[in-house]
């Protein structure tokens, strides 16, 4: 079994429990740029559960559809746990969901720093009463798509995870 069996087997999941607690997920995307919405909706039956994915990558537009605060990503930067709280704030707020995940992270080859080196991801996770859940994990650098696999796998645990 490969890395996107198991994904698509934690996806069919989340679904179907999503389906029978009436469920909305949303999802907010930067360094998975939408992965995490396509194993979802490659789930026959998903459109019942999953709203919209927003796929924010560059930071003016986790301001203008998320709205995160500027401050924020000015004081605490893009890939922070204070971002992906907003993020998943903002998932909630614009959208029809009742539970919604947000991812940002460092994908990379590059673009790591001493702070957030290659393979930092933040996830959190929002429901309609602004209750928060937020992990970082640091998720070993086997390439980019090894690292954007992961933080998906690891947001629909982190789903699946708020909806029991």
């Amino acid at each position: 079994m490969d890395d996107n069996d198991i994904i698509l087997q934690s996806s069919e999941r989340l679904i179907s429990e999503a389906k029978k607690l009436n469920i909305i997920v949303s999802t907010a995307e930067s360094c998975t740029g939408g992965m995490l919405a396509s194993f979802l909706t490659s789930i026959p039956g998903s459109s019942a559960v999953f709203d919209i994915g927003f796929i924010t990558y560059s930071n003016s537009s986790k301001i203008d559809l998320l709205n995160v605060n500027p401050n924020t990503i000015d004081s605490f930067g893009a890939v922070s746990d204070k971002t992906a709280r907003e993020m998943a704030l903002g998932a909630v707020k614009n959208s029809k969901a009742n539970l919604a995940v947000a991812i940002t992270g460092v994908a990379g080859p590059g673009g790591g720093t001493k702070v957030n080196p290659v393979g930092t991801v933040h996830i959190a996770t929002s429901n309609s009463n602004n209750i928060i859940n937020s992990r970082k994990f640091i998720i070993k650098d086997k390439g980019r798509d090894y690292i954007r696999k992961m933080a998906s796998l690891e947001a629909i645990n982190m789903l699946s995870l708020s909806i029991r």
